[in-house]
């Protein structure tokens, strides 16, 4: 499948990588409403979680990407420290990335 991006560049994604993030962004809502419901210590047990199911898997799928990007953005919202809002606002914004250039592929 091709694409334009926003500098007229054609990109190439598979579709299937196109399938595994609409289903990936239809589960969201579970785990979004669940991230809302915890408190600032579950949020950063549920970020070590995260790291270490990445560290284990040789690629970024799709759902860790859509479910990252909640994660951090939540971590970001509620950090006590700025070191910790700057370092979930990195990851935030690097999952963004990633998801967008899924996006303009479809």
């Amino acid at each position: 499948m091709q694409a334009l991006n926003q500098d007229g560049i054609t990109e190439v994604t598979s579709l299937t990588q196109y399938r595994e993030l609409k289903r990936a962004m239809a589960q969201e809502e579970l785990y979004r409403t669940k991230l809302l419901h915890l408190t600032k210590l579950e949020l950063l047990e549920e970020m070590v979680r995260f790291q270490e199911e990445r560290r284990l898997d040789e690629k970024l799928s799709v759902a860790m990407m859509v479910r990252g990007h909640h994660l951090f953005t939540q971590l970001e919202e509620r950090a006590d420290t700025r070191e910790l809002q700057i370092l979930a606002r990195a990851y935030r914004r690097h999952l963004e990335y990633e998801l967008d250039h899924l996006k303009l592929a479809k």
